[in-house]
Order: C-alpha cells, then sequence, then structure tokens
C-alpha cells in the first residue's frame, strides 16, 4: 500500500493503508516517543476508534494515556475547545517529548495539531485522520488552527506532524455526506494539478473502490511537493487554496451548515466562470467544473448575494490588505495566481453569479 515521504523541515512519511489504527502505538514509539500520550477526539469518532487507539498506544508502552472528546462539528473549531485541549494535556502531564494524537476528521486534526503545537510551545503529533478530506488534505502539510467569529483559521500555527496514519477501513463509518465531502477537495486537485486525477473524479468515488488508496496517496503527492517548495504559504503553495476564499464565505455564511468540501466545489465553480469572463481561462473549465459539480450532486452558484460574500470575504486570512490574492485553474490540472484589487474583486463575484 502506498506510503508517500514529506520532506519538510521535519520530515514524515504519511501510511495510506500500511499502517492500520491497532498500529498507531507501534508509529507513534517509533516516529514521535515519549512515554505520555493523549488521544483528542471528538463525539463521532471516539465511540469507534478511541478505545482501539488507546490500547495500541499502551501496547507500545505508552506508561500513561490519556483522552478528551469534544462536540463533533465546525461549531467546536474554537478557542475554547482549543483552550481545553491543552488543559488535558496538561492535566495528563504531557512534556515536551510526549504525544498528542489527533484521531479526527479536518476539525479534530486542526485543533489537535494547534494544541500540540503550542503546549510546551511544542510537543510531538502524530495525524490519525478518519475522514476522506481530512486523508487527502488537512492531516498532511502541518497546517493548524481554530475559528474565530470573525473568519475560519485565524488563529493557528505552521506544524508538522511526526507522522500521519491514514486507514481507510475507517470510511467505512464515514456518512455519505462527509465522504461525497472529501470527494470535493480531491476535484480540487485534479482541477490544480493533475487533469488525469479530475478525470477520475468525474466518473465518480466510492468507498469500496479498488483504486481509493491510490487516489488519496496521488492528493497527498500534490499537496506534498507544493509544500516542500513551499511550507509556509508564500508562493506555490497558494494553489491549494483553489475555491477556497469564496467557499470559506459560503461555509460561514451558511452558519457552516455548509460542509467544506462541498463548499469548495461551489467556489471552484464561481471563481472559474467569473475567470473565464475575465478572459483569464477558456470557456471549457467553468463547463467542465460545473458539469463534474452537477453530475455528483454539487451545488453549482449559491444563494448569498454579491454583496454578502464580498463582505464574508474580505475577513479572509488569504487576503493581503487591499489585494485579494485569487487562485484560477487556467486549464483543469494546471492554475495560477491572479492577484486583484478588492475593487476587481468584488467584480469577479458579481461575474460569477
Amino acid at each position: 500500500m502506498p506510503t508517500v515521504s514529506v520532506h519538510t523541515s521535519s520530515p514524515y512519511e504519511v501510511f495510506i493503508d500500511d499502517r492500520t489504527i491497532d498500529d498507531v502505538g507501534a508509529v507513534a514509539q517509533a516516529t514521535a516517543g515519549g512515554t505520555r500520550a493523549l488521544v483528542i477526539s471528538d463525539s463521532h469518532v471516539a465511540p469507534h476508534y478511541l478505545a482501539r487507539v488507546c490500547t495500541s498506544l499502551a501496547d507500545a508502552g505508552y506508561h500513561q494515556v490519556a483522552s478528551h472528546v469534544f462536540p463533533a462539528g465546525e461549531e467546536s473549531k474554537t478557542l475554547a475547545t482549543y483552550g481545553a485541549c491543552l488543559e488535558a494535556a496538561a492535566r495528563a502531564q504531557l512534556g515536551r517529548g510526549d504525544v498528542v494524537v489527533a484521531l479526527g476528521g479536518g476539525v479534530v486534526g486542526d485543533v489537535g495539531g494547534f494544541a500540540a503545537a503550542t503546549y510546551m510551545r511544542g510537543c510531538r503529533c502524530v495525524q490519525v485522520p478518519t475522514s476522506l478530506l481530512a486523508m487527502v488534505d488537512s492531516s498532511v502539510g502541518g497546517k493548524t488552527a481554530v475559528d474565530l467569529p470573525q473568519g475560519k483559521n485565524l488563529a493557528g500555527a505552521f506544524f508538522q506532524p511526526n507522522a500521519v496514519v491514514a486507514d481507510t477501513r475507517t470510511l467505512d463509518t464515514l456518512s455519505d455526506a462527509f465522504f461525497k465531502d472529501g470527494a470535493g477537495e480531491i476535484a480540487k486537485y485534479g482541477a490544480i494539478a493533475d487533469e488525469a486525477l479530475f478525470t477520475r473524479l468525474e466518473r465518480g468515488l466510492a468507498r469500496d473502490d479498488a483504486d481509493l488508496p491510490a487516489v488519496i496517496a496521488r492528493c497527498v503527492e500534490i499537496k506534498r511537493d507544493l509544500v516542500e517548495a513551499d511550507e509556509r504559504e508564500a508562493g506555490v503553495r497558494r494553489y491549494l487554496n483553489f475555491g477556497h476564499t469564496l467557499g470559506h464565505a459560503i461555509e460561514r455564511l451558511s452558519g457552516f451548515t455548509e460542509s467544506h468540501g462541498c463548499a469548495v466545489v461551489t467556489g471552484m465553480c464561481l471563481i472559474s466562470r467569473a475567470a473565464a469572463t475575465m478572459g483569464r481561462c477558456d470557456a471549457s473549465v467553468p463547463r467542465r467544473i460545473d458539469a463534474f459539480a452537477r453530475a455528483h450532486g454539487y451545488a453549482t452558484t449559491t444563494r448569498y448575494s454579491a454583496d454578502d460574500l464580498f463582505s464574508a470575504a474580505l475577513s479572509d486570512k488569504k487576503r493581503q490588505g487591499d489585494t485579494m490574492p485569487v487562485v484560477v485553474a487556467s486549464s483543469i490540472g494546471r492554475c495560477t495566481v491572479v492577484p486583484l484589487s478588492l475593487a476587481d474583486f468584488r467584480t469577479w463575484i458579481e461575474a460569477a453569479l
């Protein structure tokens, strides 16, 4: 099974079915070390896998294994949840050489990773993604964060994990809606860097597809290459934000009832229509992305007005003063960053709608 090596400032391996939930303890001991472990999870994932992960850590030699579980959902991605995770680490008497295991989807990975990045100014961390979106995206690359009332991911840190264990068998307990959410993020990878991957997604993706581990590995490879070239998002790593500026705005305006991956696909549709109108890409790009979205049940547009989207997007962390860098797929499999004045960005949103 595929294993992807990530050579960032702190190198690590992403194990995709090469290790299982029951191997987390052995992986943590080999890559992170320490004598104490804290498993951070949420109320959806913990009933399925928390006991097995804690057992694996104890069996691997961690003499104290603690856990902290918070309510599932984006609404828990807050400073309060983050603070509770830090307090759990302190109660467990973790030291800098001990390990936080983030067991769950993107919210758990972001919050748990941020806690590991800042507890005692940084301890060890193993990411154990259990959602498709977390496997292909958020568990890799070292971005950790929580949301503020003003916007998504505004408080966080770059902090690479010591290892990532992606066991696709955990997807068996994932709802169809959350699987679809992850497939939306995979479509982003194809649109920005790999036309063959996008073509594969156009046929649809199911959790029992034999090539699912290879599809996940390809996404991780694309992200690995961009992160290795630009670990702190000053250049090409920004390509990963395709569809995200308007996608994040849609999430926020919906009160996070719109899921991340689905909102990103809508954002991809919107920004591609605007780019074609403004002569930044061929008309075939939005046609193909829209066709993918319609075929697989994603929204191609939004009920929110241009004013609403513009106001919500102004708090996006990618904004640079009076400039909004917008990622555009110049063709399927190739992309570029277009820096827009805020006035031009507003015009693009109107064109997208």
